[in-house]
């Protein structure tokens, strides 16, 4: 089978297609361009409708509409910032907007829910224009014609469902519209249509693909689930998980299964693994410099090591304390009462040991930290590779990053922090909690504790960050929960923490926290905490119905007026 995006020649050629008939320009506002003509009928063969579909998928990535850091689906600023994994980085100046973010003074200005907004809204016109050209076809059978409508009506939900999780009131866009410059309310809730478009997907995707990346039926079945999972609704859900992780197979047709190396989820040699349920496809060293590789590229550590740039998206104390575990290897449960020891203020050519108590050995796959191997790129030295410890702490982003023997392999020549290492949109892990949730909530507390435990065996058995003599890094120490459990209330609490330390930087905490109520409780404890050591989070507090979904950006709604009346209307606390 073909590697779906391994080179993006035939997505720039859809590129240009789109370019040319897209209801969204870039440099205006959302649906705010007359689009340029072009008689559609060019592009309605079978490999013309598989060009405008490959440009569809390309926005999974996220690098669209003129930019990259804001756009990218890792969602790193939005999710994993603003949920307490990490701190923004780097130092004051660096990336000014995302210090809204994450103190939660959001600003409708700020231009990364601009880029955001605008990339996505992309993505669905992509998907939408598939469609719609796909009606003029002739030369595809009618299982071909099926199976392409499926994958672009699941971008379209896909994309929906990214505006949904982060800004609630959103318009919906369906290949209906035929005003060349529509304005679209959001004043309705969309997850009607969101589960419409999915579910024709899984009923109608094939278990398998012609190339790897495309979504098949198990992907759709996951994320119909997970569509339910955000709106609570549980029994719905369910079935979905337990089809999907009793039968499901990636595109390949290979069963879902864990890793048993907890790394292989982030390695670049070990992409599309068989717990990949959806990735965004990335590729360098292919004559676009740098351009198809992951977005996250401000993500390494500063002027040293793999990337030498940026210094941004550092682990906070409080992740780092959460993977401390108790004498029975499981959480340590006041595991804020003391820090995890670090080198803050210690130069890197002075002496430093290690935290020596137990820990959870993902934290070390997750958070560079002074002395411990940083993947095969020797111990990290700590302050040097800090661009201002004094300012945001002195760990280091891991998930992203690529080991020293890849280097000019699986990151660009030309651009060291663009890298083949594909964005993980799912992995059997997340499905895997969803079914722990499940259980919690309508069924039988214990059977979530089996589910939990999956993951905590892996952590148990799975692979250790070693020194050079093979020895383990720390002392690690994990094991399952033995005790049996009968109470919802502790079992979610349970599955919360682990989904915590299973899904560390990877732009799910703030997301999952207010899909289950309890952000505001979760982060202003955090803040109390961190911003003792963090001195510019001193006065930072969350507002339950505030800040829980970001602002509309404002060049949208003015773009969106029709007769002096705004179409798009700003969510609560923002003005």
């Amino acid at each position: 089978m073909q590697q779906f995006f391994k080179h993006h020649k035939i997505a720039l050629i859809s590129g240009l297609c789109i370019l040319l008939f897209c209801h969204v320009q870039c440099s205006d506002g959302f649906l705010d361009k007359q689009p340029l003509s072009l008689d559609q009928t060019a592009l309605a063969n079978k490999k013309g409708v598989n060009a405008i579909l490959i440009g569809a998928y390309s926005l999974l990535e996220g690098r669209g509409a003129g930019g990259s850091y804001e756009n990218t689906t890792s969602n790193w600023s939005f999710g994993s910032i603003r949920g307490g994994d990490a701190h923004k980085g780097a130092d004051p100046s660096s990336q000014p907007d995302i210090n809204n973010i994450e103190r939660y003074e959001s600003n409708p200005t700020d231009n990364y829910y601009l880029g955001k907004w605008r990339t996505i809204y992309e993505g669905v016109v992509r998907a939408n224009n598939t469609l719609k050209v796909l009606r003029l076809v002739q030369d595809m059978t009618e299982d071909e014609k099926k199976n392409v409508t499926a994958q672009a009506r699941f971008l379209r939900a896909f994309y929906h469902f990214e505006a949904k999780k982060l800004w609630n009131n959103v318009p919906y866009l369906s290949d209906s519209l035929t005003d060349l410059n529509p304005k679209i309310p959001n004043n309705r809730d969309i997850w009607p249509d969101i589960v419409a478009d999915l579910q024709f997907a899984a009923d109608n995707l094939p278990e398998t693909q012609d190339m790897i990346g495309r979504v098949n039926k198990w992907a759709a079945t996951a994320f119909l689930a997970k569509a339910y999972m955000y709106q609570r609704k549980f029994a719905e859900a369910k079935p979905l998980i337990e089809a999907v992780l009793t039968n499901g197979k990636n595109s390949r047709g290979v069963k879902y299964q864990l890793n048993s190396c907890f790394q292989d989820n982030f390695n670049p040699a070990t992409k599309n693994s068989p717990e990949a349920i959806l990735e965004a496809q990335t590729s360098v060293n292919d004559g676009a410099s740098g351009a198809n590789g992951n977005s996250d590229v401000l993500n390494y550590p500063y002027t040293g090591g793999p990337g030498k740039c940026c210094g941004t998206f550092q682990p906070s104390q409080d992740l780092v304390n959460s993977y401390k575990t108790d004498v029975n290897g499981l959480p340590l449960i006041n595991y804020s009462a003391e820090d995890v020891k670090n080198d803050e203020g210690i130069p890197s050519d002075q002496p430093f040991t290690p935290y020596t108590g137990q820990l959870d050995p993902r934290v070390d796959w997750t958070v560079g930290r002074r002395g411990i191997p940083y993947l095969d790129w020797g111990p990290h030295p700590g302050a040097a590779w800090i661009r201002n410890q004094a300012y945001a702490g002195p760990y280091s982003p891991k998930k992203n990053v690529y080991y020293k023997e890849q280097q000019g392999k699986f990151s660009d020549a030309s651009s060291p922090t663009a890298v083949a290492n594909n964005i993980k949109l799912l992995r059997l892990a997340e499905v895997i909690l969803w079914a722990a949730e499940c259980e919690a909530e309508i069924g039988d507390p214990d059977k979530a504790r089996t589910y939990v435990n999956q993951l905590r065996t892996r952590a148990r058995n799975g692979c250790y960050v070693q020194q050079p003599d093979g020895t383990p890094a720390a002392d690690y120490y994990v094991d399952i929960y033995q005790t049996p459990w009968t109470s919802r209330t502790d079992a979610l609490k349970a599955i919360r923490f682990e989904n915590k330390l299973e899904l560390a930087m990877e732009g799910h905490r703030f997301i999952d926290l207010v899909r289950w109520g309890i952000a505001d409780t979760e982060l202003n404890a955090y803040l109390a905490k961190e911003s003792i050591k963090r001195v510019y989070l001193k006065g930072a507090t969350f507002t339950k119905n505030e800040d829980e979904y970001y602002p509309i950006p404002q060049t949208e709604i003015q773009n969106s007026y029709v007769n002096g009346q705004a179409t798009l209307q700003q969510n609560p606390g923002y003005k």
